[in-house]
């Protein structure tokens, strides 16, 4: 026969039932709930706790320790990794912001990427190259649009 859970949760029920409305997070929702069952005495043992949320039994485990170290804001802390740094950062990015900025521009990706790898010694993949500056700087290749070699000056301008 599985023990009982021992644990002192400090919010009342009202609180938990308020918070666990409140919460747009998933994940921080079973937690919540988890601790609504404690508080309500819905649940008794982390073995049901554990069938109830569809969650195991070491994952209630650490759920509770965090609750019992730091409280309901130990416990509703999602960490999250910072993944990896970005290829094109820092003083790089605003030289190519700048130069981005030049009304000559670059003629291709392909040039921006032969640019990032003459100037600032970044072997840079294209594809990184164009998401970088199409998503992420928003901008766009500073190209004029092809004309004919028959079409006169003059006319051009006056249009």
């Amino acid at each position: 026969m599985p023990r009982p859970l021992r644990i002192d949760i400090c919010e009342s029920e009202d609180t938990l039932k308020r918070l666990l409305r409140q919460q747009s997070s998933g994940r921080r929702k079973e937690r919540l709930q988890a601790l609504y069952w404690l508080k309500s005495g819905q649940v008794t043992t982390r073995m049901e706790l554990a069938t109830l949320t569809g969650r195991g039994e070491s994952t209630v485990y650490r759920w509770i320790k965090l609750y019992k170290s730091g409280g309901l804001q130990a416990m509703l802390e999602i960490p999250t990794s910072p993944g990896k740094p970005p290829m094109i950062g820092g003083e790089v990015l605003e030289k190519l912001k700048a130069r981005l900025a030049d009304p000559r521009g670059f003629e291709s990706y392909g040039a921006i990427q032969q640019w990032l790898l003459d100037e600032c010694g970044l072997d840079v993949p294209y594809k990184t190259v164009h998401q970088t500056v199409h998503y992420r700087l928003k901008a766009k290749l500073k190209v004029p649009r092809p004309r004919s070699r028959k079409t006169e000056e003059a006319q051009q301008q006056a249009y």
